[in-house]
C-alpha cells in the first residue's frame, strides 16, 4: 500500500540527503511525535515540560528519518512510532525532578506499609500508616500528595489486570477518544485502495454492490430489480467481492 507522493518524496531523500526533502518529511510526520508526546504526558507530572519531550520526540524522528529504507517494504509510520517513544523514553530516565528528601519519604512510607501489610495480613489504612510514622493524618495526606505529584509510571513496565492478561501501561494509558495519526492515514489510504478496486467491476457488479451496501436491498430485492434470480445475484455479489479482496491484497503485498 504505498502513496506515490510519499514514495517518491522518500525515493528522492535516499538519494540526494537533499535537506529540503527531510523538511517535507518532517513537517509531514511531525503530527506522530505530537500525538506519541500528548499520549505519554497523561502520566506525568505537571513539573515535565511538554515541550522537553516534544524536542526529544523530533530527535527520535529525525534518527528514524536517516535509518529508513523505504525499500525494505515496511511503512515509515511503523518504523517510526517505536523510536519516537523510545527518545522520548530517554529523555525521562535522565529528570529528576524529586528532591531527595521526598524520595527518602518515599522509601520511608512504602517500608511501613509494607510492615503493617505482614502484621494486619490486610492492606493497611492511611490512618494506621499515618499513626506508624507517628504522624497527624493530614500531615501524612500531604506526603502522599507530594509523591502523587513526584511520581512517574514506567510506561514500558508490565501489568497483569484481572483476567490475568499483562497488558503495559503505555497500552492502558492509550485515549480512545482522540484521532490516532497512524489509523487514520491507514483509513485513506485503504479508501483509496478500495474506490479504485471498485472502479474496475463491470457495471453490472458495480450495481449490485451499490444496491447491496449502500441502499442495503435484500439479494432477492435486488435480483428483482435487475430482473435476474436471487442466485444469480449472489453470484455476482461473491465474484465482486473476491474480485476487490485481490486487489487490495495485491496492493497491501506490492
Amino acid at each position: 500500500m504505498k502513496s506515490s507522493y510519499n514514495y517518491s518524496l522518500w525515493k528522492e531523500y535516499t538519494a540526494t540527503r537533499n535537506l529540503q526533502t527531510r523538511e517535507k518529511l518532517l513537517t509531514k510526520y511531525l503530527p506522530l511525535v505530537k500525538y506519541v508526546t500528548g499520549k505519554m504526558m497523561f502520566s506525568l507530572p505537571a513539573c515535565v515540560d511538554y515541550n522537553d519531550l516534544l524536542s526529544a520526540g523530533v530527535m527520535g524522528l529525525i534518527g528514524a528519518l536517516e535509518r529508513f529504507n523505504p525499500e525494505q517494504g515496511v511503512k515509515f509510520e511503523t518504523f517510526v512510532l517505536p523510536r519516537i517513544k523510545g527518545s522520548i523514553l530517554d529523555e525521562l530516565r535522565t529528570l529528576d525532578w524529586a528532591p531527595r528528601s521526598l524520595r527518602s519519604k518515599a522509601r520511608m512510607v512504602e517500608r511501613v506499609n509494607e510492615q503493617l501489610e505482614k502484621e494486619l495480613g490486610r492492606s493497611a489504612s492511611n490512618q494506621e500508616i499515618a499513626n506508624k510514622l507517628d504522624m497527624k493524618i493530614e500531615d501524612y495526606g500531604g506526603v502522599l500528595l507530594e509523591l502523587s505529584k513526584a511520581s512517574l509510571l514506567s510506561l514500558d513496565g508490565s501489568r497483569v489486570e484481572d483476567n490475568d492478561q499483562i497488558t503495559s501501561m503505555y497500552d492502558l494509558l492509550e485515549n480512545s477518544q482522540s484521532d490516532n495519526p497512524y489509523f487514520s492515514l491507514e483509513h485513506i489510504e485503504t479508501k483509496k485502495l478500495l474506490i479504485k478496486a471498485i472502479e474496475g467491476l463491470n457495471e453490472q457488479e458495480k450495481i449490485v454492490m451499490a444496491l447491496y451496501y449502500y441502499e442495503e436491498l435484500t439479494l432477492k430485492e435486488i435480483g428483482q430489480v435487475l430482473s435476474i434470480t436471487e442466485s444469480r445475484v449472489s453470484q455476482i455479489h461473491s465474484k465482486a467481492l473476491d474480485g476487490l479482496k485481490g486487489v487490495l491484497q495485491s496492493e497491501v503485498l506490492n
